[in-house]
């Protein structure tokens, strides 16, 4: 069973403050959304955890390992360095989206997200060492079959994004709706998905789904851990088998092997 560690991540006050004494520059504003973001994942990949910017003023974390004086010391070291300050709400539970719910609501019953007099909020509970356990994170990372051949070398930048993007909506609305987890877009053409304890069937018929609803064929690699760290140790990555596929068929080809589920294409 696992146990998702959530953090919501979310910029005090951000909108009003863009415009105020006036409107601040959109590229100024991108860059500084940019590098809080690089910040902030660098501090909670230090220890064990991982970031996802999602829309950059509310960004989602899977913090298994960070406890709550990690979370109060991000707070203190963005305030230090940014003209913004960061509210964050943790919750815990077998069921990620459950987790984000939870967390959200903490922080929505703190304030609204433009209520000036709301900042630095750090509301939830942290995993206590004591129940925490190897296989509490479950994380699988998809990506496109070949996107390199089927796409970026045979149409133009925009057109390859619009494809990507395709397959990484479908997959993300289905992953979230239909089997209870939090997919994010990572860059070029993978995609991180923060799951409950799903079965190897449950990615075979996600990987259908995405095929026939958009025609994107994807592969997936998945792993269980302690935390996102050590799912990142222990994961089976994707393998990339660019040959002819026998259409709308996986198969498992080490099932539930040492924590990690491996599904493959079939090669016609």
């Amino acid at each position: 069973m696992t146990n998702t560690q959530v953090t919501l991540v979310q910029i005090d006050n951000y909108g009003p403050w863009t415009v105020t004494p006036e409107p601040r520059r959109e590229a100024d504003l991108q860059t500084m959304q940019s590098r809080l973001y690089a910040d902030i994942s660098q501090f909670v990949g230090n220890r064990g955890g991982y970031t996802f910017f999602t829309r950059f003023d509310n960004m989602i974390a899977v913090t298994n390992g960070l406890d709550r004086e990690d979370h109060a010391l991000l707070q203190e070291s963005v305030g230090n360095r940014y003209p913004v300050t960061l509210s964050l709400g943790i919750a815990t539970g077998t069921n990620p989206v459950q987790a984000l719910a939870d967390a959200t609501a903490r922080l929505q019953e703190a304030g609204s997200a433009q209520d000036k007099h709301r900042r630095e909020c750090l509301e939830g509970r942290t995993i206590d060492d004591a129940y925490r356990a190897d296989d509490d994170v479950q994380i699988a990372h998809f990506d496109v079959i070949n996107a390199t051949g089927n796409y970026t070398d045979e149409l133009n930048a925009f057109d390859t994004f619009i494809e990507i993007e395709q397959g990484y909506a479908e997959l993300m609305r289905h992953m979230r709706y239909a089997h209870d987890s939090l997919s994010f877009f990572v860059g070029g053409d993978n995609v991180i998905v923060v799951c409950p304890d799903l079965e190897a069937a449950d990615y075979e018929e996600a990987l259908a789904h995405v095929e026939e609803a958009v025609d994107v064929e994807m592969q997936v690699g998945v792993g269980r851990g302690k935390s996102p760290r050590g799912w990142l140790r222990r994961q089976t990555r994707p393998r990339d088998l660019s040959g002819r596929r026998d259409p709308g068929r996986t198969r498992v080809a080490d099932s539930l092997r040492s924590g990690i589920t491996e599904l493959r294409c079939r090669v016609a």
